[in-house]
């Protein structure tokens, strides 16, 4: 089988190799070579944590063969769109997400996401409010934070595309945050089937096939992440 591979170089000063085909399947490396190297691994966890999940064999890579097929050098830009040193992180825009999101896709694609979410909430759900708030030495935020996070980015990527509710309506609880965000993309992703929708905000171009992508990558990260603090 051949795995299509869009390279994201620089995204917070590391690279990140993308299966095109496979959303939720990615790697990380200090430079693109290292990234390209670990997306094997990366594709058997993958592999495995979906048909773990399906009880069958959704996702079949049998013996495969990498192939890069598209690069994407982030780049920051300031308020007046022009490239600057301190600015608004431009992340990548691969031909690939042109492609406008097949039936399949998004039937894939969102059984995909109710697994991740389900990993999400398997994992934090039942923590104590001190544990949710417990804060670590050089992180960002703590688990609750982090929650936060994924909700409020999964509202900006449907914001992108004009699918978000208005964000005064979202609960404070984080969980009821992620529950009422997610519950959009349910209901938005079947009308995207088909549709050659691509917009440009704030110096990005976004479609449906690069929000199912990023949904995707951006959870599972954190659940990688969240489990690390663990």
């Amino acid at each position: 089988m051949l795995i299509r591979i869009g390279l994201e170089n620089n995204p917070r000063g590391r690279s990140l190799a993308w299966a095109l085909d496979f959303p939720g399947a990615f790697a990380y490396g200090k430079d693109g070579s290292e990234a390209i190297l670990r997306l094997p691994q990366g594709l058997a966890r993958y592999e495995h944590w979906a048909n773990t999940h399906a009880g069958a064999n959704f996702v079949e890579l049998g013996d495969f063969d990498l192939r890069l097929v598209d690069t994407w050098q982030v780049y920051t830009i300031g308020k007046d769109m022009l490239e600057s040193e301190d600015g608004y992180e431009v992340d990548a825009w691969f031909r690939d997400d042109w492609r406008p999101l097949g039936e399949d896709d998004v039937q894939r694609g969102m059984m995909l996401c109710r697994w991740s979410r389900g990993d999400l909430l398997a994992v934090t759900s039942e923590l104590p409010a001190e544990k949710l708030d417990q804060t670590y030495p050089e992180q960002r935020w703590s688990i609750r934070g982090i929650l936060a996070h994924v909700a409020n980015a999964e509202w900006w990527y449907l914001d992108r595309l004009g699918l978000a509710q208005p964000r005064e309506s979202l609960s404070k609880d984080v969980f009821e945050r992620l529950a009422a965000v997610r519950v959009r993309v349910e209901e938005s992703m079947p009308g995207l089937v088909g549709s050659r929708k691509v917009v440009g905000v704030d110096g990005e171009f976004w479609s449906p096939r690069k929000l199912l992508r990023r949904i995707l990558w951006h959870e599972m990260d954190h659940i990688g992440h969240i489990i690390e603090l663990l």
